[in-house]
């Protein structure tokens, strides 16, 4: 047993040493533990030589749902569909570490790219009236009320489109969404959090990388 962890500590530094220097943002330290986690939350153990399977759906979803407190169904659809960026329906260990490094600790321009990736739920590279209404529509707290509460949501469809959409082509492009939030930050999760708040980066950070702080 002691011969096999041994192994798998030389096979998971080798791993980090390589995508260290793929992934901005994590030391190579700091990728041997992503990777432990990684190999945890599949739930069995990686055995070298076999093709590691990656995170489904259902897993990744509670990750994102118990560690970083996601509810929207749609959004979290939307993060998965971004860190799976060759579309397999499964996050290889490799897709997990470049999703996180922007996830925790992305740059804005990464963030900007990465929001729009969610948010663009046709990945047809816009975000359409329609897109913006059901991601609203779905994230927005439903209280009873006397109005049709999809009035009101199509009214702050039609704000938000007046705001971002700067050719005016009634649809938001990449670099709509790019310059409205760069004028105005808080616009990158305009339809919905899809980025960790920074108390749940914290927690996740120090429950992953605590062996680096001993």
């Amino acid at each position: 047993m002691a011969e096999m962890s041994a192994m798998n500590r030389k096979v998971i530094q080798t791993l980090a040493e390589t995508l260290s220097k793929q992934v901005e943002h994590f030391s190579k330290t700091e990728v041997e533990c992503l990777i432990r986690e990684f190999n945890v939350s599949l739930g069995e153990p990686a055995v070298p030589g076999r093709a590691v399977p990656g995170l489904d759906r259902g897993k990744f979803r509670s990750i994102l749902h118990n560690i970083f407190g996601m509810t929207d169904d749609m959004i979290m659809d939307g993060v998965f569909r971004t860190f799976d960026k060759d579309n397999d329906s499964l996050i290889s260990m490799k897709e997990w570490i470049e999703g996180l490094s922007v996830f925790l600790r992305g740059t804005l321009n990464e963030k900007i790219k990465y929001c729009f990736h969610v948010y663009d739920l046709n990945g047809d590279r816009y975000i359409t009236r329609e897109e913006m209404f059901h991601m609203l529509k779905n994230s927005l707290i439903r209280q009873p009320t006397e109005e049709d509460p999809d009035e009101g949501i199509k009214d702050l469809v039609e704000i938000t489109l007046k705001k971002m959409d700067l050719d005016h082509d009634g649809r938001l492009s990449f670099d709509d969404f790019e310059k409205a939030v760069q004028e105005e930050n808080l616009l990158l999760e305009a339809f919905g959090t899809c980025l960790p708040d920074t108390t749940s980066i914290e927690t996740f950070e120090q429950h992953v990388f605590q062996e680096l702080e001993q």
